[in-house]
């Protein structure tokens, strides 16, 4: 399969099975376009009619060069992924919603764990308007998702992580975790700050364990700022991998969006503390992130006053959001928010000449390396190699699944109790998903986010379709930009 486009001046054509990017000129496009027709007279026909000035040898050597790409396995290559099996299963699940109806037959090879996300705060000091957990401001977590009210069930959860139970999520991740050597947690909430001294209580219990174990913590917060101190940057500093800092960027926006627990704007009390934090870090291992609601359509804008702040680690989420919220995106949006991301890609084209640029989360592509075969048809291991604990110790398959007692997993003193729910999971990649079989895309989204597909489809085998389009637009980009370095 390839993919054709159009983007910033350059005609693209992506060969989606190799990689294999390649610009060219308006007639080789055309020629690529045609070249996939079974009749080649019929091809060159009408090449032809729309280039006359070509004589019959230049179209018969212009369709021998891409003969030649084909045969090298960069144009047209045989897709090998379709029909082939993730290395972490031996089948596919047709997985229905998760209410105890999740089917799984046969064998599955889940991972070791690698990762918690662990929620050591269900309380927050904020009341943001999108949060897919917190809807009166008390309980739940920060985020850009909206699956409905879940204060109830965070409530059963737990609001703050005592020591002990965090300190045997780390001793599950250690047993879980096979033969693994390096292992991440990220402290999440709610606001994870409002359980600082826990935090730094699992902090240094994993630090504690490293050398005995053969294990090497990577630890991350995500905040939104209100209790950055010298402490904490003091603290972040020395045993934080990365910090996630929570910023809906233009003060109008933000304090739209974001806002106290008294219902006032909050980008006057954070922006400082967190300014204060990243300057600390030498502006080195952070990310801003935002997100961008219907409220916030021009959010090309909010990006670039972020790097006209002097950040430039920057990452802005589309909200997810049930449909009849305000600020939920539709799909009368696409265009323009198409047109943004095009506007964002040339204005950080821009910058990078001018020697002030900065990188944008959805724009890092690595065409040499990237991820492994596995995570191109798997994705990011949630549920298998990724999970969520939540303040009194319940394992979630992740953060958006948290207070949704269908996918509820077990917890960190018993460990993985359901574990037909980790491996329909486990079994779940871009060959399970019917949608993506003929999509150009899915060797970079893997089938994209399983919380979000459930949240769209009633199974974490669907697809979220407008996300699908987004993510589809943001590649585009990327390459694009990825084809400039070329020139």
């Amino acid at each position: 399969m390839i993919h054709c486009y159009k983007l910033g001046g350059y005609n693209i054509v992506l060969d989606t099975t190799s990689g294999a990017i390649h610009s060219v000129d308006d007639v080789a496009y055309e020629a690529i376009n045609l070249y996939g027709n079974e009749d080649r007279i019929k091809s060159a026909t009408e090449l032809k009619k729309k280039y006359p000035e070509l004589t019959s040898t230049d179209i018969t050597e212009l369709f021998e060069e891409i003969e030649e790409l084909e045969r090298g396995g960069k144009l047209f290559s045989p897709d090998s992924f379709i029909g082939a099996r993730s290395p972490s299963t031996e089948k596919t699940h047709d997985n229905s919603p998760r209410e105890d109806k999740a089917k799984a037959s046969g064998t599955v090879n889940t991972p070791p764990v690698k990762a918690l996300c662990m929620n050591v705060s269900h309380l927050c000091n904020m009341k943001c308007v999108y949060c897919f957990a917190c809807s009166e401001g008390h309980t739940g977590s920060t985020g850009d998702a909206d699956p409905g009210d879940r204060d109830a069930v965070h409530d059963g959860d737990g609001i703050l992580m005592d020591l002990e139970t965090g300190k045997r999520a780390v001793d599950f991740l250690i047993e879980a975790s096979g033969d693994r050597k390096n292992l991440d947690i990220d402290f999440f909430g709610g606001e994870p700050l409002l359980n600082l001294d826990v935090v730094k209580g699992i902090v240094k219990y994993g630090r504690s364990l490293e050398r005995g174990r053969g294990k090497k913590f990577r630890f991350t917060l995500t905040t939104n700022g209100l209790l950055i101190d010298d402490d904490v940057i003091d603290f972040t500093n020395r045993e934080m991998y990365n910090v996630v800092l929570s910023l809906d960027v233009r003060e109008e926006i933000h304090n739209r969006q974001r806002k106290l627990l008294g219902g006032q704007g909050s980008y006057a009390t954070v922006l400082p503390k967190i300014k204060k934090l990243v300057e600390a870090r030498h502006h080195k291992d952070y990310y801003i992130r935002g997100t961008y609601t219907r409220e916030n359509l021009d959010f090309a804008d909010d990006i670039q006053h972020l790097a006209d702040l002097g950040f430039t680690e920057l990452s802005m989420e589309p909200v997810v959001a049930d449909n009849n919220k305000p600020y939920c995106l539709k799909k009368d949006d696409l265009p323009g928010l198409f047109e943004q991301y095009e506007i964002l890609a040339t204005e950080m084209l821009r910058r990078k000449k001018q020697g002030r640029g900065f990188s944008f989360y959805h724009f890092t592509l690595d065409l040499t390396g990237g991820p492994c075969v596995h995570k191109r048809m798997a994705g990011c291991g949630v549920g298998t190699e990724y999970l969520a604990v939540t303040p009194n110790g319940n394992l979630y398959p992740c953060h958006q699944f948290v207070g949704n007692r269908g996918f509820l997993m077990g917890d960190v003193r018993s460990g993985i109790t359901d574990h037909k729910l980790r491996e329909a999971f486990g079994a779940g990649n871009i060959n399970t998903r019917t949608e993506c079989s003929l999509c150009w895309a899915r060797l970079y989204c893997s089938g994209g986010c399983a919380a979000n597909a459930h949240r769209a489809s009633g199974s974490i085998d669907g697809i979220y379709e407008l996300g699908c389009e987004l993510f589809k637009k943001r590649i585009e980009c990327a390459i694009m930009m990825k084809v400039t370095e070329g020139d």
